[in-house]
């Protein structure tokens, strides 16, 4: 008996992994969190399988779950939205694993932040602009965030930035942003990347709050901001350069011939 945790993608029922459809296609009991997972990516499993929204499970009632597939000996997928590693609330499950002596595998997912970089066709790195990408999200209810990593601390390295969860808190976030970043730095919103219901919008720091009514950008809304977003940053990387030569690459130089 062995436990899959599982990346469901960011939301279209294509963007899981092969390994974790081919999972999803042989376990016999599937959890999955309906109120953030799409269920579209339910078409993977088997018709006959178990599945189980934990939308309204605790945490005990999860692992009474495990408990059963455990004394049945069978297979669990658990799938997680986007990669399983970023807010997937997978550590605690993993320690209940641990004490039941459960065997567990973790197969990683395309996050959200990278789907919603995907949407608005961006690069979030650019050489000389940032080399750095910040993930990170505000406080709720279920999840502090130290307040070493608030969002105005981070924002003095003015790195590319990827607010999770930040619908809710534009107000807020968007003041903390300013205390670093130029107004005229690009912003997207991204709600719900590659579901039908997707939506985006992009502009500048400055102009943000002034273009859209923050109430219609709800919890599962994805904030880039960071001059690597802006398409007319003219920086290349020197990796394509005819001159830049490596070991798969040898650039052969123009003979040249005396005069005189």
């Amino acid at each position: 008996m062995k436990v899959f945790f599982i990346g469901a993608g960011p939301g279209a029922a294509d963007l899981i992994t092969l390994r974790g459809a081919n999972l999803l296609a042989q376990v016999d009991m599937v959890l999955y969190a309906g109120s953030l997972v799409s269920k579209d990516m339910l078409v993977h499993c088997r018709a006959d399988a178990e599945i189980i929204d934990t939308a309204q499970l605790d945490l005990e009632q999860q692992e009474a779950c495990y408990r059963r597939a455990q004394a049945e000996n069978i297979d669990v997928a658990r799938l997680h939205s986007g990669d399983p590693a970023i807010y997937g609330a997978t550590a605690e499950q993993m320690r209940r694993l641990d004490v039941l002596g459960i065997a567990y595998e973790v197969v990683p997912g395309v996050s959200s932040f990278t789907a919603a970089a995907a949407s608005i066709k961006a690069e979030l790195t650019k050489p000389e602009v940032s080399q750095s990408i910040i993930l990170t999200r505000v406080s709720g209810r279920a999840s502090a965030v130290p307040k070493s990593e608030s969002i105005a601390l981070l924002a003095a390295h003015r790195a590319t930035m990827c607010i999770f969860l930040s619908g809710p808190h534009l107000k807020k976030i968007v003041a903390d942003l300013r205390l670093h970043y130029p107004d005229e730095t690009p912003v997207a919103l991204v709600y719900k990347a590659t579901w039908q219901e997707e939506k985006s919008h992009q502009s500048t720091l400055g102009a943000l709050l002034s273009e859209i009514k923050s109430s219609e950008w709800n919890l599962t809304t994805m904030l880039l901001v960071g001059e690597a977003l802006s398409k007319t940053v003219p920086t290349e990387s020197s990796l394509y350069s005819k001159d830049y030569t490596h070991i798969f690459r040898v650039v052969k130089k123009t003979k040249t011939t005396a005069e005189g």
